[in-house]
């Protein structure tokens, strides 16, 4: 196994588990902290806001230092984001909680380029199955992170889930030490400073807008539900923590244990094909989530929810790797990581608002056009796309 992948691996197993306790705390604790309910998701949202804000300054500050530095550097702001909230929690400040969450959120834009980091070293032949081998990081995430917030949340002497946070920071130290025998590829001499092609030429390639569009649909319809499922189901509906920790290890998991075969998939079949699954697979999860809101449906709905994110985000980012030349993919990757968790940030954002104000069912609702996007690209271009073909 290359030892890029095993480095990369490693540390998001740490890195990540940010993410996860954040999507099952950030609501329950908005929803004792904040100044109005319809605040309650906005710490979610926030991590969210902070991975979109960050992902063109993190590429422009790897382009210029390096990834390595900015992997760890990164990985130490978000151990100060993890005692951040916990002193927030312990000191009931939500302006406090909804900073420590943006600073998680942004650490998640440097997790985002593990994936670019690898696809340096990796042939492109084999690229799927390493990518898939990296997202399985995820699963062991997904396991920890909600352990952590769930076995820490009573500490002796700490305020409730200040414990959470506390370990959360240790982790991000754990991953930063990880992140030193890191080796990362080396750009060739030619191309160094070099930055290819105008942005608005590499987008206008068919590939690049089912890359992006895939992407768009997946991570928007994911924020739309995730984000409203804790607060849904605690504090709405009045599921028991447990219950509710268990649907969302079940969603991330889901998120990630696909990759398990998903990357021999877009190895074997194309990343076109793979996309068009994972559309398949989030239409059926909207149609579950419509159906009732027992503890069954919400389980099948995020763990669907999951499995489609996988293939689509999976797909997507296979299919970006083939619109960049040598020089170009700092530029091309920040656009595609900005606009995607952008449109994420703000799909956070309205979460909480729509869920308290309209219900579960409206979320579904307007999750459907998010997912037209990729349908429609492909249907509108299906004779113009180079799904095999190297970079342009």
């Amino acid at each position: 196994m290359h030892p890029t992948l095993i480095v990369l691996t490693m540390a998001q197993c740490l890195a990540q588990t940010g993410a996860p306790m954040v999507v099952l705390l950030g609501g329950i604790i908005g929803a004792t902290l904040a100044p109005s309910s319809d605040l309650a998701t906005l710490p979610l949202a926030l991590m969210i806001v902070g991975t979109a804000a960050t992902t063109v300054p993190a590429s422009l500050l790897m382009r210029r230092f390096g990834r390595k530095p900015g992997f760890i550097f990164a990985a130490g702001y978000a151990s100060l984001g993890g005692l951040l909230a916990a002193y927030a929690v312990t000191n009931e400040h939500f302006p406090l909680f909804c900073c420590a969450t943006f600073l998680i959120g942004s650490h998640n834009a440097f997790i985002q380029q593990y994936r670019f980091a690898l696809a340096e070293v990796i042939p492109a032949e084999k690229l799927g199955r390493y990518l898939s081998v990296l997202m399985l990081a995820g699963v062991v995430a997904a396991y920890i992170g909600p352990e952590l917030a769930t076995r820490l949340k009573h500490v002796s002497g700490m305020a409730l889930y200040a414990g959470s946070f506390i370990g959360l920071s240790f982790f991000m130290l754990a991953a930063m030490i990880v992140l030193f025998f890191y080796r990362p590829g080396k750009m060739p001499v030619a191309v160094k400073g070099q930055s290819g092609r105008p942005l608005l030429e590499i987008a206008r390639q068919v590939n690049f807008k089912l890359a992006l569009g895939a992407a768009v649909a997946a991570w928007s319809i994911m924020s739309l539900l995730m984000t409203a499922t804790p607060l849904s189901m605690h504090h709405l509906d009045l599921f028991n923590l447990e219950d509710t920790a268990w649907v969302i290890q079940s969603h991330i998991m889901a998120m990630f244990l696909p990759s398990l075969f998903s990357g021999m998939l877009v190895d074997r079949y194309g990343p076109l094909k793979i996309i068009a699954a994972g559309a398949v697979i989030l239409l059926a999860c909207l149609l579950v989530a419509w159906g009732d809101l027992f503890l069954i449906h919400y389980w099948w709905s995020m763990v669907l929810l999951g499995v489609g994110w996988n293939f689509m985000f999976l797909g997507g980012t296979t299919l970006l790797t083939k619109t960049y030349r040598q020089g170009e993919q700092f530029k091309v990757q920040a656009c595609n990581d900005f606009v995607v968790f952008s449109l994420q940030g703000v799909a956070a954002l309205s979460s909480g608002f729509l869920l308290l104000n309209w219900g579960w069912d409206f979320l579904v609702y307007i999750s459907a056009p998010f997912l037209l996007i990729p349908i429609i690209i492909m249907i509108r271009y299906r004779n113009a796309f180079v799904p095999s073909a190297a970079n342009p």
